[in-house]
This record gives C-alpha cells, sequence and structure tokens, in this order.
C-alpha cells in the first residue's frame, strides 16, 4: 500500500480576511472542515495528517479538532512572498524524519477551499497513479472567462489592450480552447516532484481533475459571505 502524507498549511497572516484560518463558517472555525476531511480520507486510505503553522491560536484550535502538532514552521517560510512549495517540502522532511517513513504520495488541501469530496480526492489520486508519465495533479474548475476571447492585458504605457491569447482565428467563445481555474481545493504530488526541486505545482508533467461541482475559494470578505449563506441555505448538493 502506498504512503499518503495529507498536509494542511494555514498561515497566520491573512491581509484580505484577518484570522482567515480560524474564521467561523457556519459555526465552525474555517479550518475545521478541512481537518474533518482530512480524517475521513486518512481513515479510508491509511495517510498520516500534518499541520503547517506559525500560528500558536490557528495550532490550539487544530488541536481542539484533533489534529496535533509539535511541528512549528520557521519564520522565513510564514512570509507573504513564502512559496507554498517550500513550504510543503519542509513539513514532508520533518514528518519523514519524525515517523522514520518515506511518502509515496504528497496531499496538501487548502483551508479557505473546502468545497471537496472524498470521491473528487479519492478519482484524482487514481487518475495521477494511472499516468506514469505525470508527477502531480491538482483541482480546477471551468473558468467563467477566456483568455483566448473575452480577457484582455495592457501591453504599454498608452492605455491599449489586447486580448491575452490572440491569435486572430477565435470569433466565439463556443470554439475558444477550454480553460479551466485552480480552485486550489487540493493538489496531489508524487515523492518524483519533490526529489526534482520544482517549486511551482504547474510543471511539464501537472495534470488536472475537473471538480465536477461548484468549487471555490475564499479570497475576499465576499467570498465569506457567499460561502456562509450556502451553507446556511442547504445549497449544496454535497456535504463539507
Amino acid at each position: 500500500m502506498n504512503k499518503i502524507l495529507i498536509t494542511i498549511c494555514a498561515r497566520g497572516g491573512s491581509k484580505g480576511i484577518p484570522r482567515k484560518n480560524i474564521k467561523e463558517l457556519n459555526g465552525k472555525p474555517l479550518i475545521y472542515y478541512t481537518i474533518k476531511f482530512a480524517n475521513e480520507f486518512s481513515q479510508k486510505f491509511n495517510a498520516d495528517v500534518s499541520l503547517s503553522t506559525d500560528s500558536l491560536e490557528i495550532k490550539e484550535t487544530a488541536k481542539n479538532f484533533g489534529l496535533l502538532t509539535d511541528y512549528q514552521r520557521p519564520r522565513e517560510l510564514a512570509t507573504d512572498s513564502a512559496g507554498k512549495i517550500s513550504v510543503i517540502k519542509h513539513l514532508l522532511e520533518f514528518e519523514e524524519s519524525k515517523r522514520s517513513k518515506t511518502y509515496d504520495y504528497l496531499i496538501d488541501l487548502d483551508v479557505t477551499s473546502p468545497l471537496r469530496t472524498i470521491e473528487d480526492l479519492h478519482q484524482a489520486y487514481l487518475k495521477l497513479q494511472d499516468n506514469e508519465e505525470a508527477i502531480n495533479i491538482f483541482s480546477v474548475s471551468p473558468a467563467k472567462r477566456n483568455p483566448y476571447f473575452n480577457m484582455v492585458e495592457e501591453i504599454n504605457t498608452d492605455g491599449f489592450v489586447r486580448l491575452v491569447k490572440n491569435n486572430g482565428n477565435i470569433k466565439s467563445r463556443q470554439t475558444a480552447p477550454k480553460v479551466y481555474d485552480m480552485n486550489a481545493s487540493f493538489y496531489i504530488f508524487k515523492r518524483e516532484f519533490f526529489k526534482k526541486g520544482y517549486e511551482l505545482s504547474i510543471t511539464d508533467k501537472s495534470i488536472a481533475y475537473v471538480v465536477p461541482h461548484i468549487c471555490f475559494d475564499l479570497d475576499e470578505p465576499e467570498d465569506f459571505a457567499i460561502m456562509s449563506l450556502m451553507l446556511r441555505e442547504n445549497l449544496f448538493d454535497f456535504v463539507i
């Protein structure tokens, strides 16, 4: 059986939504939903679960829901400019040393994007396993805007704009290539990913899992309000 480590990364500082990772969502701290999900998945697939945080408040909140850790994220990995892959890799090395274990797969669950199901993660895991060349997979959703058709960018200081992807041949949204938003819900990595020293989750050997239901992350206060309303009114067709 493959050895799996599930990582939950929750930095203390958040400018868009203060104390975002432990802000209440439908009566529970946001991190609760990811811890609950991680525990359910770990019971089915015999995975280990670990937390990376620089915040004692987050660590204590996680402890209240059964996730204990003696790991403390280093200060240099808790800044706005610190890359997520560096954070994950540091935690992976800590857990392998502590547990005297070498993991085959690492699954990272983003606290701010809790709209996921066990079936989502299982199917993505199987898809990655079945692709010998791929080294990682991440969750995506169909994009509402398409850079080949209705997204523009400024190219110089004169204020004129152009299509982000401009080949001049696409006349309608229906004929544009399909594009997807990375919804940040989960990332799954083979061990090879970390051996090769990648610094970004998008590589030339990455594949995607299209989430078949609504999924978005919480970046702004209005995102929190929308998700809170949908949970309160039971508007999701799945349970988080």
